[in-house]
């Protein structure tokens, strides 16, 4: 059993509320950041449990911020844990507490879990995480699938519609279309992982991929005895993958469109 989960199942101090899988998940990103001195935010203080768990957890070295809608939430505040009150929603009042936050190492986003709710929070507050390697943690994203949320299947605007536009973002350089370029989220964040109900942003310096070749060749292709037929109908093969790009259909292969031009 992990240290939060230990924690959760002998909880004897302030009402928490998590899925049983979350803590694994937990455990696998916050345990590098143990007995440092980091800043810890967590998105919906609820009855202050969660805040307490962190703070053991993390150990005291660790600043821990608190943000709710609730005022009575305020009288929760312990010894280097603070807590601000305003919406999640409201990108002003996010703007107006990131001076004195400062640079985030861990968010957890447990908040309201309204579509709106979580894609402002993560507009607002990613972009000033800690850029050599902090954790943005949006969890109950299970959300995104409920209507009395603003979720559905495949609905515009859900945060997990709005987190897989994110992985087209992290291969951004690859792109040969204009409608995905290289944006701020292609040059901070390492990786996105999706998990059930949670989705976990790694953020890191991204440089422009690179790749060479080392070692010695086994054989060589020789090029040159392409046929003129053969090249044309490689370059045949591009303009006409273009074409199927931008109405949205299957590409033909290389493969595929000389096994067909073999049959003419």
């Amino acid at each position: 059993m992990n240290e939060l989960r230990n924690y959760f199942e002998h909880n004897e101090k302030r009402l928490i509320n998590k899925f049983d899988h979350y803590f694994d998940v937990y455990d696998r990103y916050f345990s590098q950041f143990k007995n440092k001195k980091i800043t810890v935010v967590e998105i919906g203080v609820y009855q202050g449990g969660s805040l307490q768990m962190w703070r053991q957890y993390f150990g005291k070295e660790a600043t821990i911020w608190g943000i709710d809608i609730d005022p009575r939430c305020k009288t929760l505040e312990e010894e280097n844990t603070h807590i601000l009150i305003g919406s999640q929603e409201d990108p002003q009042f996010l703007r107006s507490i990131i001076d004195q936050i400062g640079p985030i190492d861990v968010l957890i986003d447990d908040g309201g879990h309204t579509q709106n709710q979580q894609i402002v929070s993560f507009q607002e507050l990613y972009q000033h995480m800690n850029p050599d390697g902090g954790i943005y943690l949006c969890e109950d994203v299970h959300t995104s699938y409920m209507n009395v949320y603003g979720g559905g299947h495949q609905r515009d605007n859900t945060f997990i519609e709005f987190s897989k536009l994110m992985v087209d973002q992290l291969n951004a350089h690859y792109s040969e279309q204009s409608s995905l370029a290289v944006d701020a989220i292609t040059k901070t964040t390492n990786t996105i992982h999706f998990y059930d109900s949670i989705v976990v942003f790694e953020k890191k310096r991204m440089t422009p991929p690179s790749s060479k070749m080392t070692g010695a060749w086994s054989f060589t292709y020789d090029t040159s005895k392409k046929t003129f037929i053969e090249k044309l109908k490689f370059h045949f093969l591009v303009k006409l993958n273009k074409v199927l790009q931008s109405l949205k259909l299957k590409g033909i292969f290389i493969n595929e469109i000389l096994r067909l031009s073999s049959k003419g």
